[in-house]
């Protein structure tokens, strides 16, 4: 009896020391394009509805040191793979009078980590949006954050955050005074352990 609690004991000694020592220094984590879909919320007919443009191919990379409550985001997003869920809103998004995405193919937003929860967890980035060809500040709340240990080979961290501007400072003002000029990101990603 007194063996197996030893080992047990061992073995949570062990789990806490890698542990402690994964996150006691910057790691990085690749953007899983898989589960990674970023979306623009934006008006339909001055508050008739709210249409959801979905990107279909998103890169990237996350950086974080949850011991010295550290870190940085960039995130690359393919424009020409957003999607309404309506063919011929889709096709109107992507043209040249709104995201022109023939002359503007990507988005990005960078940042830096500001705040953290006392486990470590982000909360906030203030960061920069870049759409249409145009940077402008834009600061992100991090709704969730969660590590899980590793499974089948991999460690994987997932987010979800999310911010709010007028698309007229990008530049796109399509239907300006018909439509309402706010939009919502919201960037629910999954990231891979980068091994050294």
């Amino acid at each position: 009896m007194r063996i197996t609690q030893l080992r047990r004991a061992t073995l949570s000694v062990i789990c806490l020391l890698t542990t402690t020592a994964l996150f006691a220094e910057p790691v990085t984590y690749e953007i899983d394009p898989r589960h990674t879909f970023p979306s623009f919320e934006a008006d339909h007919q001055g508050g008739l509805s709210v249409w959801r443009g979905k990107i279909r191919s998103t890169s990237g990379t996350i950086v974080i040191d949850r011991e010295a409550q550290t870190g940085n985001v960039d995130v690359t997003m393919d424009m020409s793979t957003i999607d309404f869920g309506m063919d011929a809103m889709t096709d109107h998004a992507k043209a040249e009078d709104i995201l022109d995405v023939a002359q503007f193919p990507t988005a990005t937003y960078t940042g830096e980590m500001s705040q953290f929860t006392a486990q470590g967890g982000p909360t906030a980035i203030e960061g920069q949006l870049t759409l249409h060809g145009v940077t402008n500040p834009l600061n992100l709340r991090v709704n969730s954050f969660q590590c899980n240990p590793p499974a089948m080979g991999r460690s994987v961290c997932g987010a979800d955050a999310s911010g709010s501007f007028n698309r007229d400072d990008y530049g796109v003002d399509f239907g300006m005074g018909r439509f309402l000029m706010y939009v919502n990101l919201e960037i629910q990603v999954e990231g891979v352990l980068v091994e050294d």
